[in-house]
């Protein structure tokens, strides 16, 4: 009989607490699905005063001394529950008391960012020490808690009650590495040494939160095989490539899940219409609602296409303005919510107010918005130059909302090209990062829009499909035992 695992899952953001993005929806998902597995999992995210997490009221451990900035700062830990799973926060208002979770607005960062997780690392390792019994795994997700397992490789390294407490790195986006000067090293109480010494966390010049994660872990993981695949190029390893192909045999890739009690067009109390594979009626319904939420006219007969996304490089929405007058002339209706860098956000202001019949944007975060795009558009466009798993696709795929999107990552391992002979497929892609190409992947998509059953087909393979996090996390669970059954940091599961 294997041994119950006691997992502490430390990570920047958790719905429903404190999101920005996909992150916290993994944070939210993923833990219940291991708790169902019998996995003892603990969820523990700083205590954001600014979100829902800061209105968490119950204080397990007033004090919680944490060696830091050249003496001891002191955090509290308070905790709660959310749908059967522990969740804990690290309460220092020094560094969480402020607007926002990483900056006072979407395009703006905090300067101590890397000093503020430093700090929320050392304090999960602090309140870990207590733990009865101790975890036997820290699960860190990107780096923003890379320096938990440095920091139990170094200044840990004797700490008897964390001596067989293994580290699992994950890289949800390896193009956020967390670079900071290595003067602040002796800040957060490390050592120079692990700086330049062989195996360090030098990066070309700077110190790098997430290099010190891949380096000191005991294995590591990201959230797509394909993406596992690719940072491991130089095209999409952010100079980290070389250091990932060293660590190969300890890099595994693990498709996300969706919730899909949050997510499916049968129970979603935020469209207008329930629909689902026996019923697509509502389908129709929610497109109407969706052009009326937007200002558009209501033309049920002109095909939607959806974007959700924040509107940042990685994204591909440089690729959507190149296309723009493109997709004009396809006949299409284009509805966007996001929010990001400003010259794209301009950019799709003036757009708007050049078509207002024709294009819907709005710039911002809209929670019910977004599940009103997902259930009234035909099609979702995800034109993403690099996408670790993505998680609208699958939401779409759920919903009858066909992708249309680049072949990178988790977009190539989730969406495979709709073939009208075989009938089988679920969303259309192109492969090179072409405005071109992305419209000839929106002509072929239209041409079957324009053969109903054609198309009907195409969305029910869409909706039969199961991403749910069941699989993942029995995945997730097999990679914790052997982790845990590692000798010594990097030895060989035995």
């Amino acid at each position: 009989m294997r041994e119950r695992q006691h997992v502490i899952f430390a990570i920047s953001e958790a719905a429903p607490y404190a999101k920005t993005g996909g992150l916290a929806d993994v944070a939210g998902a993923l833990p219940r699905a291991l708790a169902k597995l019998d996995v003892e999992v603990k969820v523990i995210l700083p205590r954001y005063r600014g979100e829902r997490a800061g209105a968490v009221g119950r204080c397990v451990d007033e004090r919680v001394d944490v060696p830091f900035a050249f003496g001891t700062k002191v955090a509290a830990i308070y905790a709660d529950e959310y749908k059967g799973v522990p969740f804990y926060f690290v309460d220092a208002p020094e560094y969480f008391e402020r607007p926002g979770i990483y900056g006072p607005n979407p395009n703006e960062e905090y300067p101590d960012n890397v000093e503020r997780y430093a700090f929320f690392s050392r304090a999960v390792i602090e309140w870990a020490r207590r733990l009865d019994p101790p975890p036997h795994l820290i699960h860190c997700n990107d780096w923003q808690t890379g320096f938990i397992p440095l920091y139990l490789r170094t200044a840990y390294r004797e700490e008897p009650r964390l001596q067989r407490t293994k580290t699992l790195f994950t890289i949800h986006n390896i193009g956020y590495q967390g670079l900071f000067s290595p003067t602040l090293l002796e800040r957060f109480g490390l050592s120079p040494e692990v700086y330049r010494t062989e195996g360090g966390i030098e990066f070309y010049g700077q110190a790098s939160a997430m290099k010190a994660g891949i380096v000191f872990a005991t294995a590591i993981s990201t959230v797509s095989r394909k993406y596992a695949e690719e940072i491991q190029t130089p095209e999409y390893g952010y100079g980290l490539d070389g250091l990932l192909r060293a660590r190969a045999m300890r890099l595994v890739g693990i498709l996300n899940g969706v919730d899909y009690e949050e997510w499916n067009p049968a129970t979603d109390p935020f469209i207008v219409a329930p629909y689902s594979l026996e019923d697509m009626s509502g389908k129709r319904l929610c497109k109407a609602d969706l052009l009326r939420t937007m200002g558009l006219p209501e033309d049920l007969e002109r095909p939607v296409i959806g974007s959700i996304s924040r509107l940042v490089a990685q994204k591909g929405f440089d690729l959507v303005r190149e296309a723009a007058d493109g997709l004009l002339r396809a006949g299409v209706v284009y509805v966007l919510l996001g929010s990001g860098a400003r010259e794209l956000e301009e950019f799709f202001r003036d757009w708007q107010r050049a078509h207002p019949d024709r294009i819907g944007v709005y710039l911002g975060f809209h929670n019910e918005l977004a599940h009103k795009i997902e259930a009234g558009a035909d099609m979702f466009l995800m034109p993403s130059r690099y996408e670790p798993c993505g998680l609208n696709q699958i939401y779409s795929l759920k919903y009858g909302t066909v992708p249309i999107v680049r072949a990178t990552g988790g977009l190539d391992d989730t969406i495979e090209p709709f073939d009208p002979t075989t009938r089988s497929g679920n969303g259309f892609k192109f492969v090179e990062y072409r405005a071109d190409h992305l419209l000839a992947a929106l002509e072929r998509a239209l041409e079957i829009y324009a053969d109903p059953p054609l198309w009907r087909a195409c969305m029910e393979n869409g909706m039969r499909a199961d991403f749910s996090w069941d699989r993942s996390a029995a995945q997730y669970r097999e990679l914790y035992e052997r982790v845990i059954r590692c000798e010594g940091p990097f030895g060989e599961p035995t």
